[in-house]
């Protein structure tokens, strides 16, 4: 004879919260586990790091970044609760409080409130024209206001921070037809990658005709008459512009679990062990931007917000409920972005992070091509790696090169999650065909240079 049916709630509905979700209904049916979502949004499912590609026209559509529907949910027996915000969690009582005051009891909890905006306090931040890019509704107000531009001049758009969505946002607007300015605190945009890296994605937005202002923090945003912005002031100059973008970087959301008494790791997000569950409640799990996680390489804890471990982490917290073993196996950081033709992808750690870490560590820069240089379309890339010194290990590697570089990244990323040497990966099988690689792929090439002189 079964038991009674216990539920699971998940607070949260993108990434991490639905696969969660979506991983225990398939492990435990309908009749053993009931799921309901609570999303305080109108939307789940959808894909934020599209958002960029939408404003800049190249998805044409806003639903072609949502991947299910509430009602494909419904489908599959979630039950999935939009415009609905949790406003507490009680542990003693098993219970979510939302917004209205309805207390929805749970046997398991996921927390998956994602991660939030960096919103320094700077005067005029929160003035009208200045938008975020965390949600749907981000990049539809985003849209709006490029088609409602002034039509005397083209627009200006004034991007704060280089990093991904910086960098996107930057090329997005361009696409659009505004005139861009990038404003950032950091000497250099993209600052997970050492300073030789930064400096060709630098020089390619520049190239491309973006302002780019570095090594200054924004003191205040300006605003005209009627409070809209109209640029920013740093301690060097203003910067006029019709909208203001910010792409300063996320912080996890923990404000629930943190007010329910959940631990609140040292990266500042939910402190979790490798199955997703909360260490100080077994019947509590988080995933997502929300959690804290830690790094393949160091073991060191550390908080990444990519959608890559969101969907991951959820999966492994859903499988736990559906009573399959799982354990997530950490990060690297492996990331992928573009500006322009120029594509560029890191992975593992910088040399900054190796000697943080305390490695004994060594670069090696390669510059090659994208395919055979006989090859139309052959472009250029440069490889770095960062190794143990003696042992040769790779611990970490850059790529930044023209069509075709970046995703080059996964064979190193593979590389070192296996442990693999520089001599193992120069000896490795890779596939050549002059539309593609050289002989030697750049890769291959960049782990030779580095075994070569291991070897002596």
């Amino acid at each position: 004879m079964s038991g009674p049916r216990e539920r699971l709630v998940v607070v949260g509905g993108d990434a991490a919260g639905m696969s969660a979700a979506a991983q225990a209904r398939r492990l435990r049916t309908a009749a053993e586990l009931e799921v309901v979502v609570l999303e305080q949004g109108d939307d789940v499912s959808y894909s934020a790091c599209g958002i960029p590609y939408w404003v800049g026209g190249e998805v044409p559509e806003r639903d072609r970044l949502i991947v299910r529907t509430p009602g494909e949910f419904a489908d599959r027996d979630i039950t999935v609760r939009t415009g609905t915000r949790a406003e507490a969690i009680d542990l003693d009582a098993g219970e979510v409080v939302t917004r209205t005051g309805e207390r929805l009891g749970w046997d398991r909890l996921v927390i998956a409130t994602g991660g939030r905006p960096t919103r320094p306090p700077i005067p005029g931040l929160d003035a009208p024209g200045v938008y975020g890019v965390h949600r749907l509704d981000d990049g539809a107000a985003i849209r709006a206001a490029i088609d409602a531009g002034p039509r005397d001049r083209p627009m200006r758009g004034l991007v704060l921070g280089g990093g991904y969505i910086g960098l996107e946002m930057a090329e997005a607007l361009q696409r659009r037809g505004l005139e861009v300015t990038v404003v950032l605190a950091d000497p250099l945009p993209m600052q997970l990658l050492d300073a030789d890296m930064g400096e060709r994605v630098c020089a390619a937005m520049k190239a491309m005709g973006m302002e780019v202002h570095t090594d200054q923090a924004v003191r205040e945003v300006l605003v005209d008459a009627a409070g809209r912005a109209r640029g920013v002031r740093t301690d060097v100059g203003s910067y006029d512009a019709d909208l203001v973008v910010l792409g300063l970087g996320m912080g996890p959301e923990v404000s629930l679990a943190a007010d329910a008494g959940l631990a609140i790791g040292p990266t500042g997000a939910v402190d979790v062990d490798r199955s997703q569950r909360c260490r100080d409640h077994p019947e509590v799990f988080a995933a997502g931007d929300c959690a804290q996680t830690f790094h393949r390489v160091t073991g060191e804890v550390t908080h990444v917000a990519l959608g890559t471990h969101a969907n991951k982490q959820g999966r492994v917290a859903g499988s736990v409920i559906g009573g399959r073993p799982a354990r997530f196996a950490g990060v690297l950081g492996t990331a992928l972005t573009r500006v322009g033709d120029l594509e560029v992808a890191r992975t593992g750690l910088c040399t900054t992070q190796a000697e943080e870490a305390g490695f004994a560590y060594r670069a090696d820069t390669i510059e090659g091509t994208t395919r055979a240089g006989y090859y139309p379309g052959a472009d250029g890339i440069v490889v770095k790696l960062v190794s143990e010194r003696g042992s040769g290990e790779l611990l970490g590697a850059q790529v930044v090169g023209g069509p075709g570089s970046g995703k080059r990244i996964d064979v190193l990323a593979t590389a070192i999650w296996a442990g693999m040497t520089a001599e193992d990966l120069a000896g490795s099988d890779l596939s050549y065909a002059p539309p593609f690689s050289p002989t030697y792929d750049p890769v291959v090439v960049a782990a030779r240079a580095v075994s070569r002189t291991e070897q002596g």
